[in-house]
């Protein structure tokens, strides 16, 4: 919690930039509905007015669809990753920042892979496979500050072994590679990340 001590605020600066959790975690909320929002607002509205004229946006849907469910798996994880943390300090608010930093990238990269045939090329399928490898080593960080912050807590020694994180980073690596020689394959592997985080971390759900 903050102090509005002056004198505390020159002693112990541990103490003194301690925040709420629900703070973190409201700002996050927001910075993520945001991501959401622009991905949707990229869609342009065919010119056409027959049902066919749907058909070229369905590479850009399911790309929207494949980024819908990975930001979702990270809001779902990061909201009970926040829940069952006790104390915010200074470390753990900037390692957050770093992986909103990297959603934030998110329409972006999927607005790239999304346009017309660009699924079966080799930069945008990269780039995105890319940017998912960085934000899951980018919650790494955040998991690491928020069990140092937290100590006392049953679940920090859950979160420090984090093998299927540590899977997840792996397979998109793997990704990326195989992106230069079979780009489907690629966004096969990146959507079979997404339907193994389907599921929250029990690891945290537990220590609620």
């Amino acid at each position: 919690m903050t102090t509005n001590d002056p004198e505390a605020d020159a002693g112990d600066g541990a103490t003194s930039t301690v925040i709420e959790p629900t703070r973190l975690a409201s700002f996050s909320d927001g910075v993520i509905a945001v991501i959401i929002t622009i991905m949707v607002l990229q869609f342009a509205v065919p010119q056409g007015g027959r049902l066919t004229d749907l058909i070229p946006l369905i590479p850009t849907f399911l790309s929207y669809a494949l980024s819908f469910v990975f930001v979702g798996i990270y809001w779902n994880n990061h909201h009970h990753l926040i829940r069952a943390t006790e104390r915010i300090d200074p470390r753990v608010m900037w390692t957050n920042l770093h992986l909103l930093f990297w959603l934030a990238l998110i329409p972006f990269a999927t607005a790239w892979l999304g346009a017309p045939g660009h699924y079966l090329m080799t930069w945008p399928v990269f780039l995105y496979g890319l940017l998912c490898l960085v934000i899951g080593v980018s919650y790494r960080f955040l998991q690491q500050a928020i069990a140092q912050a937290n100590p006392g807590l049953a679940f920090s020694d859950r979160i420090r072994r984090d093998y299927k994180g540590l899977g997840s980073v792996a397979i998109y690596a793997v990704g990326c590679g195989l992106a230069f020689v079979a780009p489907l394959v690629s966004i096969a592997l990146y959507a079979a990340v997404a339907i193994i985080w389907s599921i929250p971390d029990r690891r945290l759900i537990q220590g609620q």
